[in-house]
């Protein structure tokens, strides 16, 4: 197809976007597309560490339909700067800037926020290690058989692009892998697993005092009790029934870039007060429905209640958080007005991802301090009415009767698993029943679900785990 064609195919789509869902929205689409773009690469780049071609190609493998952009996009990295630039011919232009400590923010024209980062205190890890500095090798061949099939690629596209593993039992890791250009150090793109943390702040605020589940969420602009969003509950923002009119997040493709939850994300420089501005779609409470706003909205109440300022809520998450479990190779990223993006731009390593998971799996407790309410866990894991993929508060679920709980129980995964998930690829599964936390990092399309190979990699690691201990058993 020559290059006259394609951008006559590439404006006719837009063009055609604009008929179907209303020009402003179809105008937004190059810079959602760009911004998603620069803001990756950016991150990739500057905090993991990746080869930019290599991470733009498998990160538009894995969403449908993109590259009907990709392909007329210019990307520009300098690393003197340490900034991206991506533009899509002339009509959508994207610029991210990294900073130490702070990761990648898109900047729209108007300047970012100036950040002083917290210094580090010090403070003493509770969480016992959970393993040495070397790559931990399978301690079972059937542990080694698992990360053989999941890191195999299958023979025909969609690929898996598996780029790390680690399985924990009783708090220590029994095998990990990574691919090549990868190790246990490297910050890893969790995107909306991003949620799951900022629910688990969220869990620690409520401990403290700062924060109610129930009653209003003091968000300033819904103060008026004659505002329907006054009624809106932080349990509401944390499930995804707040009825914020803002689209939906749950599918990574072309099509998602008309979705103004995105414009959210990628083209404005204050996310949480484009999200507050939003009117209701529905009555708070009354109805599910998965977007990035909701924790956004989250990520804003934390920095409000941790005192206001961009690093009062970085050193709130270290302090209450990161530190206690351990994490040290962790980014938070902001927005260009310096608060957390919350809804799915954390960087860690897939040991930190781990870790976190460990929490869950010791029921919010940390070498003895409590660090998540009482009952905090099973809150979290407890389903969402309507919610059809089988979720619960800031976690996948499989409790409930949804069609996902379903789905995964009857492909192998144990009633009592629940886990963070981020799009094309990433989880952090919990499995109480197994005393095992499996992290899954990749690039892998979202739809089927076994593209990504996770089915196959839960039922082994579960089957073989519990085949070994029956072993131990009888010795």
């Amino acid at each position: 197809m020559t290059r006259r064609r394609k951008i006559l195919l590439l404006t006719t789509a837009i063009a055609c976007a604009g008929l179907a869902l209303g020009a402003a929205r179809a105008r937004d689409v190059p810079k959602v597309a760009t911004g998603f773009i620069a803001h990756t690469l950016c991150s990739e780049i500057f905090v993991s560490g990746l080869d930019p071609q290599r991470d733009l190609a498998e990160t538009t493998d894995a969403m449908p339909g993109a590259r009907l952009l990709t392909w007329a996009m210019d990307f520009q990295v300098d690393r003197t700067r340490k900034d991206v630039t991506v533009s899509l011919f002339g009509i959508g232009r994207s610029h991210a800037v990294y900073r130490a400590g702070l990761g990648c923010t898109l900047e729209h024209g108007q300047g970012i926020a100036e950040v002083a980062l917290p210094p580090d205190d010090k403070q003493p890890t509770l969480l016992p290690e959970i393993a040495g500095p070397g790559i931990v090798a399978p301690q079972s061949e059937g542990l080694a058989a698992a990360l053989d099939r999941a890191f195999t690629e299958p023979a025909q596209p969609p690929y898996r692009h598996t780029r790390a593993i680690v399985v924990m039992k009783d708090g220590r890791i029994i095998a990990e892998r990574y691919a090549d250009g990868i190790g246990p150090e490297t910050q890893l793109f969790g995107f909306s697993m991003t949620k799951s943390v900022i629910s688990a702040l969220t869990g620690i605020l409520v401990r403290q005092g700062k924060l109610k589940l129930d009653g209003p969420a003091p968000v300033a602009a819904w103060q008026n009790p004659e505002d329907p969003r006054h009624a809106i509950t932080v349990d509401q923002l944390l499930r995804h029934t707040a009825g914020i009119a803002l689209g939906s997040s749950l599918e990574a493709s072309l099509g998602s870039a008309l979705e103004p939850v995105n414009t959210m994300k990628y083209a404005t420089d204050d996310m949480a007060s484009f999200a507050e501005r939003a009117p209701l779609a529905t009555a708070p409470g009354t109805a599910w429905n998965y977007h990035d706003g909701n924790f956004v909205i989250l990520a804003h109440l934390l920095r409000q209640a941790a005192g206001g300022k961009p690093a009062d809520a970085l050193a709130f998450a270290r302090r209450e958080l990161f530190a206690p479990l351990g994490m040290r190779h962790v980014t938070l990223q902001l927005d260009a007005s310096g608060t957390i993006e919350g809804s799915g731009s954390m960087q860690a390593s897939a040991r930190d991802w781990a870790r976190f998971g460990q929490l869950y799996l010791n029921d919010g407790i940390a070498g003895g301090k409590r660090i998540l309410p009482e009952g905090w866990v099973n809150y979290s894991a407890s389903a969402t009415p309507h919610g059809w993929v089988g979720i619960g508060a800031g976690f996948w679920t499989n409790q409930g009767n949804s069609f996902g709980a379903r789905f995964r129980v009857d492909h192998g995964w144990p009633r009592d698993a629940f886990f963070a998930k981020g799009t094309i690829g990433q989880y952090t599964i919990i499995i109480p029943s197994e005393r095992l936390v499996i992290v899954r990092m990749g690039r892998s399309q979202n739809w089927p679900p076994e593209v990504d190979g996770v089915f196959d990699l839960v039922r082994d690691v579960v089957a073989t785990t519990r085949e070994k201990g029956k072993m131990a058993g009888v010795n």
